[in-house]
């Protein structure tokens, strides 16, 4: 990491931000929030110059839902997606959402990939974060005090922590020399989105009819002739180059025998799955957040919304280091959390990838999983993994609940979340007898004994997941203790 251009200690300019984040993709941007929501001083260095100007479809899943309301977001977020069931995601199953998810939002929205990444910058520079573009990463140091980070152009800035957020080629964990391990890409995909001339009726016939042979192949419809075309990408163009319409007709042509008429491209790509997670998420005072720290095939939509959800589980905690009242392991919580999760995420997307693929032996299992998903519990679970809804973290002993995310139930003043726009701890308590004390400067309490609980009370971390739920006022200073620090006064 050292490097000749950084000056001797003495030379060094004064820390000027608590935080430095590299990327200001969807991760980015939503940490930069999170850290505002707490008064941390944080810069964002973005090495693109614009914001993306291709129009590609993304889907947010239950749990970056929930998280967006929980900031007041999901209002401003809905009117410029389209929501649709949530089911039919594993490994392209067709299936339907199970009844009676454990969610007030249990669906997916697809919604254009600037439009997001563009209301997430807007949200954090409107709590007071700055984004600079055209500003990359070249070089970092870091010390007992702080990051030193080289622009590209030489500039050197000064921050007590760094993140990165800059994508799977990332500067910051190269820098770092963590480790990625994992798989290279194997096949290639070609997805886009274009308008098709050929009738609905006829692209449905075809593509029922070759999906049983070639996957991953879809054309999904999003409304005025628009489609979402997804193909095997076999030998077309070179892999360093970006594909063309003709390499789309191309193949098209070779696995369903005619191109559908397609035409007018909004974004063409190319995939591969490549399935990559960084062997430790933080180094010091640099951690790695989204696909920095995790590569792996699209399948299931699952990237962003990982991405953002490691946001959401860092932003308090490194806000909480910075403040000082951070308990002495809090920040280790984040890679302790959420690398399990992305490894199993890596695993889920392997596992559909298989069963993507021709051969004989994948669709035999296949057909067999296509069969169990009719069992309600099995389709639930895998919708559960899915959508991240079934995350549990292991917060040590209780009821099943510890660990978990809460559901929006309905309180006394509306709904859950709504008490959570803040990015504070709360603590739900139905018996009226607890309190949060001298804890009340990171943690809110609300008594309310009609909540929908099925325990006495609960105390939820800023991220929504149940950090204690019983009833003795000890057993919850304890817990207090752990999460929020050595309480105030």
């Amino acid at each position: 990491m050292h490097s000749p251009q950084f000056p001797s200690r003495a030379d060094r300019a004064p820390v000027t931000f608590d935080v430095i984040i590299a990327g200001c993709g969807p991760t980015g941007a939503t940490l930069a929030a999170e850290l505002r929501l707490h008064g941390v001083r944080v810069l964002v260095l973005e090495k693109e110059t614009e914001p993306k100007s291709f129009v590609r479809i993304v889907g947010l899943h239950i749990r970056s839902l929930e998280l967006m309301a929980m900031r007041g977001l999901l209002d401003r977020v809905l009117p410029h997606g389209r929501q649709r069931p949530a089911g039919g995601f594993f490994a392209a199953i067709s299936k339907p959402a199970p009844k009676d998810l454990d969610s007030a939002h249990a669906y997916l929205l697809g919604i254009p990939q600037p439009v997001i990444e563009r209301l997430l910058e807007e949200h954090a520079i409107a709590l007071g974060a700055q984004v600079r573009r055209g500003r990359a990463v070249a070089d970092l140091e870091q010390d007992d005090n702080g990051v030193t980070v080289v622009l590209a152009d030489g500039e050197r800035l000064r921050s007590r922590y760094l993140v990165g957020c800059d994508g799977g080629r990332s500067t910051v964990r190269k820098l770092l020399g963590v480790a990625f391990p994992g798989e290279p890409s194997r096949t290639d995909t070609l997805m886009g989105e274009m308008e098709v001339a050929a009738p609905q009726e006829e692209i449905a016939a075809k593509v029922a009819e070759v999906g049983e042979i070639h996957r991953p192949f879809w054309l999904r419809p999003f409304g005025a002739g628009v489609y979402s075309v997804v193909v095997p990408a076999g030998g077309v163009s070179d892999r360093a180059e970006p594909p063309t319409l003709a390499d789309f007709q191309q193949r098209l042509r070779s696995v369903a025998g005619t191109d559908f008429g397609v035409h007018s491209p909004r974004w063409l790509s190319r995939f591969g799955d490549a399935t990559r997670l960084a062997e430790r998420y933080r180094v010091g005072r640099v951690l790695l957040a989204g696909d920095a720290a995790h590569i792996h095939p699209p399948i299931g939509g699952q990237g962003l919304n990982l991405g953002v959800q490691d946001a959401f589980n860092l932003g308090w905690k490194l806000a909480a280091q910075i403040h000082g009242w951070a308990p002495g392991t809090l920040l280790d919580t984040y890679e302790a959390e959420r690398h399990p999760v992305a490894e199993d995420v890596l695993d889920n997307t392997r596992a559909q990838t298989e069963l993507l693929s021709a051969g004989p032996g994948p669709q035999a299992v296949r057909r067999l999983l296509t069969e169990l998903m009719d069992i309600d519990e099995v389709n639930r679970r895998l919708i559960e993994k899915i959508t991240a809804i079934g995350v549990r973290y292991d917060l040590g002993e209780g009821p099943d609940l510890v660990g978990r995310r809460l559901r929006d139930i309905e309180v006394k003043q509306g709904r859950l979340y709504d008490l959570l726009h803040r990015g504070r701890g709360l603590l739900l308590d139905r018996t009226g007898r607890l309190t949060a004390g001298r804890w009340s400067d990171r943690v809110d309490h609300v008594a309310d004994p009609a909540a929908a609980l099925d325990v006495p009370c609960v105390l939820l971390r800023p991220d929504g997941h149940v950090a204690w739920a019983g009833d003795d006022q000890q057993d919850l200073d304890d817990r207090l203790s752990r999460w929020f620090g050595r309480p105030a006064g």
